[in-house]
C-alpha cells in the first residue's frame, strides 16, 4: 500500500512495528512488544523463557478516515519459580497501552469513555460511527460504568436537594460538594433515614446547605448535630412571595368589596366567561359545604370521605384559602384599552374596523378578542360604571403591590390606593414581605428577630412561624456565603443527562456519568 507517511507513526509507544496489510475498510498493523521478558502476574518474577505465541486483534485510533487494527503478537512465558502456582502466563502490555482482556487500546478506550460521558449510549454510538470508531451503545455504557472513579476528597461543605426520577411520582436526592462545585452522591429517594445514613458516613461535614423542607433538616440534625444548617436564600424569598400571594387570595372578598365589583352581570359575559362563572358558582357551593363541616368540628379525613374532594383542597379551604375561585385572566387588550376607548368615543363601533386600527398600533391579537370587547361594550352602554368594574386576578394584584409605583399606570395606582385604604392588613403584609426581601439581600441579620415579632400578627403569620421554627438555618443563610444555587445548576445538568438516556437512566449510570467522570 502506498502511503505518504511512515506507518510506524501509527503504532502506540512501547510496541514494535513488523508490517502492514490492507483490507476493505481498515488498515491492519502487525506489532509486538519490544520487551525481552515479562513478569509473572502472580509472583512478579521476570521470565525470559517463551512457551508459545498467539495473536490478539485490538482496535486502535482511526487514521485518514480508515479504521486501524493491531495484529498484536502475544507471547506466553513459563514461570520458573518452583512454588508459584502460575506455570504459564501471557505477557501484559500495561493498562496505559493495551489493557488486560480489552479489544481496544488504552487511547481508544479513553475516547470511547468520553464519548459515552458526553452523549450517552445511542447518540454516542451514532457519532462514533461517523468517526470510524464502530462501537455499540451497550459497549459505550459498559465502558462508562467500568471506568467510574468515585471522588475520595474529604467533604466539609455540602448542598442537598431533591430531584425527580418522574415528576410527582418518584424523587431522589442529590448531594453536592459546594467547595469543589461537583456532585458527590445520588441517593435513590428523599427519605429522612436514607439521607441521615449517608450523612453519618461523612462526619467531617460542618456546613449543610438545604432547601426549607423539613426532611433534610431533620436528617442533618440527627446525623451531624454540630454542623451548621443553611437555608437556601432563593427558596426563602420565593416562599415569602408565595405567602403574600396566599394572603392576597384570602383577601379577595374584601378587595372586591373595596373596588365595588361584588356583583356580576351574566349578560355582560362572553361565552367563555360564562363557562368560568358557572364553574365558579359550583365551586362556591362546594366551598360552603366544606366550610360548614369544618366549623362543625368534622375531621379533614371525614370531610374528604363525605364530599369526595381531594385532601389538598379540603386542607386549603379549612385554612382560609380557596376563596379566589373566579380568577380573572389578563387579556392582550389590557394595554390597548385607552386607545379603544378613544376610538369608541369617536364613533367607531365596528369590531373589525377597531381590530384593523389596533393592528396599526402594534396589536398582535386576533379579531375575535376585539369583537368580543366591542360586543360587551355595546351591551354595557346602559350599565352603570360600578357594574363595569373588573377586579384583577390575585396574582396580578400581588404583582402590582410589589412593583415600584413609578412603574405603574395611573389606573393601576388608583386601584392599589383603594385596596390599601380598605384592606390595611394586606398593605402591612406587603411591607413585611418587602422588609424580609431587603433583609436577605442586604444580609441584615439583626433585623430577623424584630421581623418575626411583627409578622406573627399579620396575614403572613404562618410563614413567620415557619421562619421562627427554622431560625438557625435562616440566620445562617443571611450570614454565611453558601447557598443551594449551584445545587440547582447541577440538577439542571442531571435532568439533561437523564433525558439524553431516555429509559436507561438508572441510578448507577447517572452516577457514572455525573460523578465518576475524571
Amino acid at each position: 500500500m502506498r502511503t505518504g507517511f511512515q506507518i510506524s507513526s501509527l503504532v502506540p509507544s512501547g510496541l514494535v512495528f513488523d508490517g502492514v496489510s490492507d483490507s476493505m475498510d481498515s488498515v491492519i498493523l502487525a506489532v509486538r512488544s519490544e520487551a525481552a521478558e515479562a513478569q509473572c502476574p502472580l509472583c512478579a518474577t521476570a521470565s525470559r523463557r517463551i512457551h508459545s505465541r498467539y495473536i490478539r486483534h485490538v482496535a486502535d485510533l482511526p487514521s485518514a478516515g480508515r479504521r486501524v487494527r493491531l495484529r498484536l503478537l502475544t507471547r506466553r512465558f513459563t514461570c520458573e519459580v518452583p512454588h508459584c502456582r502460575r506455570r504459564i502466563f501471557a505477557e501484559r502490555f500495561g493498562e496505559d497501552l493495551v489493557p488486560l482482556r480489552r479489544r481496544r487500546t488504552a487511547r481508544l478506550e479513553y475516547i470511547v469513555h468520553h464519548l459515552g460521558l458526553a452523549l450517552g449510549g445511542r447518540p454516542a454510538a451514532s457519532f462514533a460511527k461517523r468517526l470510524m470508531l464502530p462501537v455499540s451503545n451497550d459497549t459505550l455504557l459498559r465502558v462508562v460504568r467500568r471506568r467510574t472513579a468515585m471522588p475520595t476528597d474529604p467533604l466539609l461543605v455540602v448542598g442537598i436537594d431533591d430531584w425527580a426520577f418522574r415528576r410527582n411520582r418518584r424523587y431522589g436526592t442529590i448531594v453536592c460538594d459546594l467547595e469543589r462545585r461537583r456532585i458527590v452522591a445520588l441517593l435513590p429517594d428523599r427519605e429522612t433515614a436514607t439521607v441521615r445514613a449517608w450523612l453519618s458516613k461523612h462526619p467531617a461535614i460542618n456546613i449543610v446547605s438545604r432547601d426549607r423542607g423539613g426532611g433534610y433538616g431533620e436528617a442533618a440534625a440527627k446525623a451531624l448535630p454540630n454542623a451548621i444548617q443553611v437555608a437556601d436564600r432563593w427558596h426563602l424569598m420565593e416562599n415569602a412571595s408565595a405567602a403574600f400571594l396566599d394572603a392576597v387570595r384570602r383577601s379577595m372578598n374584601r378587595i372586591r368589596t373595596a373596588i365595588g365589583a361584588t356583583t356580576i352581570n351574566p349578560e355582560l359575559l362572553t361565552c367563555a366567561e360564562k363557562l368560568r362563572y358557572q364553574g365558579y358558582l359550583r365551586r362556591q357551593d362546594s366551598h360552603a359545604v366544606i366550610t360548614a363541616l369544618v366549623s362543625d368540628g368534622v375531621s379533614l379525613k371525614e370531610i374528604v370521605r363525605r364530599t369526595g374532594h381531594s385532601r389538598n383542597l379540603v386542607r386549603q379551604i379549612s385554612r382560609g384559602g380557596g376563596t379566589d375561585m373566579f380568577r380573572t385572566r389578563q387579556s392582550t387588550l389590557d394595554g390597548h384599552l385607552p386607545f379603544l376607548d378613544a376610538q369608541w368615543s369617536g364613533g367607531c363601533r365596528n369590531g373589525a374596523e377597531l381590530w384593523r386600527r389596533l393592528k396599526g398600533q402594534g396589536f398582535k391579537g386576533s379579531l375575535r378578542v376585539v369583537a368580543e370587547w366591542a360586543t360587551r361594550r355595546r351591551r354595557a352602554e346602559t350599565i352603570s360604571h360600578q357594574q363595569l368594574q373588573k377586579v384583577p386576578a390575585a396574582r396580578t394584584i400581588a404583582q402590582l403591590m410589589t412593583t415600584k409605583r413609578d412603574h405603574l399606570t395611573k389606573a393601576e395606582t388608583v386601584t392599589l390606593a383603594v385596596i390599601e385604604q380598605n384592606v390595611p392588613m394586606l398593605a402591612d403584609a406587603q411591607a413585611l414581605v418587602g422588609r424580609f426581601h431587603a433583609m436577605i439581600r442586604k444580609k441584615a441579620e439583626m433585623e430577623l428577630e424584630p421581623w418575626i415579632d411583627d409578622s406573627k400578627r399579620s396575614l403572613i403569620a404562618s410563614f413567620a412561624n415557619g421562619i421562627a421554627n427554622d431560625k438557625g438555618a435562616v440566620h445562617a443563610a443571611i450570614t454565611q456565603p453558601w447557598s443551594n444555587g449551584q445545587v440547582e445548576a447541577q440538577i439542571t445538568k442531571l435532568k439533561l443527562v437523564k433525558r439524553q438516556m431516555y429509559g436507561r437512566a438508572k441510578l448507577d449510570l447517572l452516577q457514572a456519568r455525573l460523578i465518576g467522570a475524571p
